[in-house]
């Protein structure tokens, strides 16, 4: 038996952990996926981390796989989610891009491990669980997209989606270059540097 499936007739409820209980069993597998890998960790060191064993976990999920599916796919739907409600409760696109900026530095200074799963496990969901994942972010992106068309109205759409995704492997970066700088002055420095960034004008096309 694969250590990713759920044991051989155990039934599956289908039933999904709500509130706290789901909160802490996805940041469970996060850090554990982040700190060993997905293949270095078993549904026994899951269970384990939130004080259970790895069977009881089957009552929620089918398998470590899934578990990394819903990791992935849960905070892909908070990112786009909340991008939306800050766009829509902002007063300008300058707002809307400073709302932005100040939504995802939260997220990647106060889930690294997140942004490490996410840059090396991918690969391993589902094809269902990879499709679900890629389609929310492509919505987070073009709700970046939205606000910088309004405030670079000279810059190609393909343009825009390259800045954005530009801005994201530098606000990603946290978990690699914080260094000693605290959490504050991290943020403050990211806000700085990805407003510059994404409101960078166009490159000027070269000879070819």
């Amino acid at each position: 038996m694969d250590a990713g499936q759920g044991p051989a007739g155990h039934r599956q409820t289908g039933q999904r952990p709500t509130g706290e209980r789901r909160t802490a069993i996805l940041g469970a597998a996060a850090r554990l996926f982040a700190a060993r890998g997905y293949r270095g960790v078993t549904i026994d060191d899951l269970g384990r981390a939130v004080g259970t064993t790895g069977p009881a976990l089957y009552r929620h999920f089918p398998g470590k796989e899934a578990l990394l599916g819903e990791v992935l796919v849960d905070i892909s739907d908070r990112l786009s989610r909340r991008g939306r409600e800050l766009v829509a409760g902002a007063g300008g696109p300058r707002d809307a891009l400073e709302a932005l900026l100040r939504g995802h530095i939260e997220f990647s200074l106060d889930e690294p491990d997140l942004i490490t799963v996410h840059d090396r496990e991918l690969g391993n969901l589902t094809e269902e669980d990879r499709s679900r994942v890629r389609r929310l972010q492509r919505g987070y992106v073009e709700e970046w997209v939205g606000v910088l068309t309004e405030l670079r109205p000279a810059s190609r759409p393909a343009a825009l989606r390259a800045s954005v995704h530009a801005a994201f492997g530098l606000l990603n970066s946290t978990p690699h270059s914080r260094g000693a700088l605290s959490r504050d002055e991290m943020a403050a420095l990211l806000l700085r540097m990805g407003s510059a960034a994404l409101l960078a004008g166009d490159p000027v096309p070269g000879p070819g």
